[in-house]
């Protein structure tokens, strides 16, 4: 049997997209094309989920290094359980995580919230916030359509005071559009755990951005209801 033919039935057997599997053992081969391929597709989005995780963004450049340089000392060590972005991804929070870990030691800054569920269902699709539509990285996620940029500032300002564990999830589903399960697989958690933190996050987020006051002032010359439709839907 050819070797083609025994990698793709290897990447059938464990869910691997074959394409994946190539550029995995090349990855483990020490390709530095295939080592190239993997930052040119995964370095923007690595670094903007980075930068939404972390209290001061200046420092999303270092780590997203970092996480790369994880990824090429580790990869002979992936094995498939996850996909590849799944893993990628694992490894970017983890650093991140250490990150506001040191942040929070050295500079005693770190900001927290105690913020109520709001009676929001993490199960329907309707309540989620539009971030995609909101927010904008520049490059071909679900960022790529942007809103005005006061908007925008307001919307990344007020999700760095969304707890950290509720702003994990909510960057990973409603902007970089991952499935429950791939979120429940990246952080190492049960479904339902997921969807609990989501839910908070979501209405955190709505509780920043939407004044629940019923006549609220006018914010920066527009309407509180223009933006509240903005960020949801």
């Amino acid at each position: 049997m050819q070797a083609g033919s025994v990698m793709g039935n290897l990447a059938s057997a464990i869910a691997i997209p074959s394409d994946e599997a190539a550029l995995v053992e090349e990855l483990k081969a020490g390709s530095e094309r295939a080592f190239t391929q993997l930052i040119a597709q995964y370095h923007q989005p690595i670094y903007s989920v980075i930068a939404r995780s972390l209290q001061d963004s200046a420092d999303a450049s270092d780590i997203t290094q970092e996480v790369f340089i994880k990824v090429f000392r580790n990869i002979r060590s992936f094995h498939g359980e996850a996909s590849l972005r799944t893993w990628i991804y694992r490894i970017a929070l983890h650093e991140a995580s250490n990150q506001r870990r040191w942040w929070s030691r050295h500079k005693r800054q770190e900001i927290t919230m105690e913020t109520p569920c709001g009676g929001y269902d993490a199960d329907c699709e309707g309540e989620s916030l539009s971030l995609g539509s909101t927010l904008a990285d520049g490059n071909d996620s679900p960022f790529d359509h942007a809103a005005q940029a006061e908007v925008r500032e307001r919307v990344e300002a007020a999700l760095r005071l969304v707890p950290e564990a509720f702003r994990t999830v909510v960057i990973l589903r409603e902007i970089e559009g991952f499935t429950y399960e791939e979120i429940a697989e990246i952080l190492r958690v049960n479904l339902g755990t997921v969807k609990s933190r989501l839910t908070r996050g979501r209405a955190a987020l709505r509780e920043i951005l939407v004044p629940r006051t019923v006549n609220t002032p006018a914010l920066n010359g527009r309407p509180a209801q223009a933006v509240s439709m903005e960020v949801s839907r």
